[in-house]
């Protein structure tokens, strides 16, 4: 009967030692096993080619998802996403969001870490420091410093508990169910493609190679998380072969690129795709074993609320900004089986399908009595690619900025000036993208006949170029341009934006009677 009596204490001493004799055998294997889930160069928080692609509450499916697999996944971002979008340059209460919505965004994504692209140094400094302020996950930047006041210092974050410096290198420390512990390390660097006074670069190749050696011995492994183009990043993995990866952005098209015994994986703009890198790294021989997947992010993979409610919220304010000039901005008003290339690399250095479009839209808001027309490739900022479905909120992401098509009555000997800068200007926003012009055996030609000095020509300008920005003598005050049309408002010269979607109902509209 005592023992009957005892039997409750006796079998919660046999579950302890049975718990205890479980713990005992969790053995430490120092293998771990870790996820990255890696974007970049991400401009649109909401679904973009007709919602059949992209979409930032997706990715966070695909994060909650990974996460389920393994608790040790983390989210990064290789730089571009402050600017630009249609929405950053809208104003809210006289103030431009300037990727406010975009913080907001990634904060309800719980984003581990993200790098500096040559597209957050778009923001003026008083913009960018307010979105460093805002985010709640941390930054790395590995040869960008601030310039203020007459000095050079780390960019920074403030918050009521003071300012932190945002660190060249960054640290995680990760431990999985048997109890390995390890600890990873990044090393960053962003192109230095954007001047801004506020802005000090420093070699990208020689802060790599400092950055690095100042971490490699306080980590088990170091991985990159940089913004440079594809050469830079193979120079990178050369110059240190013992990081297993980079994750880059700046080029807007997937790619995984193997360097000795690195890898560069660059994912799709605006979360077209994601890359997934599931990570095994045992801790006593080092070696690290990387399972890479491309994962397309498309209308298949529903959309997380939480995220999505933000999106919307951000969609919202679009919809209502955009109503103010477009009666119904998602209506398909074109469609296009080739990508019309408007990536800031190609519309800065070639002719494009996209900047033709422009151009044409601006001739034909003057009926096409100009006798060409031409466009700074700075002022398409959309820095992608169109693909099929085309709605208004499309070109004016697109052209954000807007502004009028002014009509100008200049010289010939100053057009050719004009067209000549722009050649010279390859690689920049100066560079022209232009109707009805092009060079055959060296000389100008305007609508198939050589330019001529001295007559006198019709061309529709963006009214950016006739500020004498990009082109300093192309202006109202240069005596060669004798005549400047500005458009009334309620003109289709007006707004570019406008005009450009008139154009794309009209062809769409003749290929339908023909």
């Amino acid at each position: 009967m005592k023992i009957l009596k005892n039997l409750p204490y006796l079998l919660l001493i046999v579950i302890f030692i049975a718990c205890k004799s479980s713990t005992v055998n969790i053995i430490d294997d120092r293998k771990i096993e870790f996820t990255f889930l890696q974007l970049n160069d991400v401009y649109e928080i909401a679904p973009i080619q007709g919602g059949t692609l992209g979409g930032m509450a997706r990715v966070e499916t695909v994060h909650k998802e990974l996460l389920k697999e393994n608790n040790n996944t983390l989210l990064f971002m290789a730089g571009d996403f402050l600017n630009p979008s249609l929405l950053g340059a809208l104003k809210v209460d006289g103030e431009r969001i300037a990727g406010k919505h975009m913080i907001d965004v990634m904060n309800s994504m719980n984003f581990d870490l993200v790098a500096f692209g040559n597209h957050e140094f778009d923001l003026k400094q008083e913009s960018l420091q307010k979105r460093l302020n805002e985010s709640s996950f941390p930054w790395i930047t590995g040869n960008t410093k601030l310039r203020s006041n007459g000095k050079v210092m780390s960019f920074y974050k403030e918050t009521s508990y003071g300012k932190s410096a945002i660190s060249p290198t960054y640290i995680f420390h990760l431990e999985d169910t048997d109890g390995t512990k390890i600890k990873i390390g990044f090393i960053s660097i962003c192109i230095p493609s954007n001047p801004k006074q506020y802005v000090e670069y420093s070699d990208m190749f020689d802060q790599a190679k400092t950055t690095y050696n100042s971490i490699k011995n306080n980590v088990d492994v170091v991985f990159g998380l940089t913004h440079a183009e594809i050469t830079h990043d193979k120079k990178i993995a050369a110059l240190l072969p013992n990081i297993p990866l980079i994750m880059g952005g700046h080029e807007h098209e997937n790619m995984s690129i193997p360097v000795g015994n690195s890898v560069i994986t660059k994912a799709d703009a605006n979360a077209k795709t994601v890359y997934i890198h599931r990570i095994s790294f045992d801790k006593q021989t080092k070696e690290t074993i990387i399972k890479s997947e491309l994962r397309e992010i498309n209308n298949s993979i529903k959309a997380d609320e939480q995220v999505g409610a933000v999106v919307e919220k951000w969609q919202q304010v679009l919809k209502t900004k955009i109503k103010e000039i477009v009666s119904n901005p998602e209506e398909i008003i074109y469609t296009t089986k080739k990508p019309l290339d408007g990536r800031d690399k190609s519309v800065r250095s070639k002719q494009t399908n996209l900047g033709q479009i422009i151009t044409k839209s601006m001739s034909f808001s003057y009926n096409d009595e100009v006798d060409c027309a031409i466009v700074n490739g700075g002022s398409i900022r959309i820095d992608d690619e169109l693909e099929g479905a085309i709605s208004p909120i499309d070109i004016f992401r697109v052209l954000p900025f807007g502004g009028s098509v002014i009509r100008v009555e200049i010289k010939g000997f100053l057009l050719k000036r004009v067209l000549d800068y722009g050649l010279l200007a390859k690689g920049t926003g100066a560079y022209l993208q232009y109707f009805n012009a092009r060079k055959v055996d060296y000389k100008w030609q305007i609508e198939g006949k050589e330019l001529n000095l001295d007559k006198i020509y019709k061309v529709a300008f963006s009214d950016y170029l006739l500020k004498g920005l990009d082109i300093p003598f192309l202006s109202n005050k240069n005596k060669e341009v004798f005549s400047i049309y500005q458009p009334k408002e309620k003109e289709l010269a007006f707004d570019i934006r406008l005009a450009v979607l008139e154009y794309l109902k009209f062809i769409t509209k003749k290929n339908i009677d023909n």
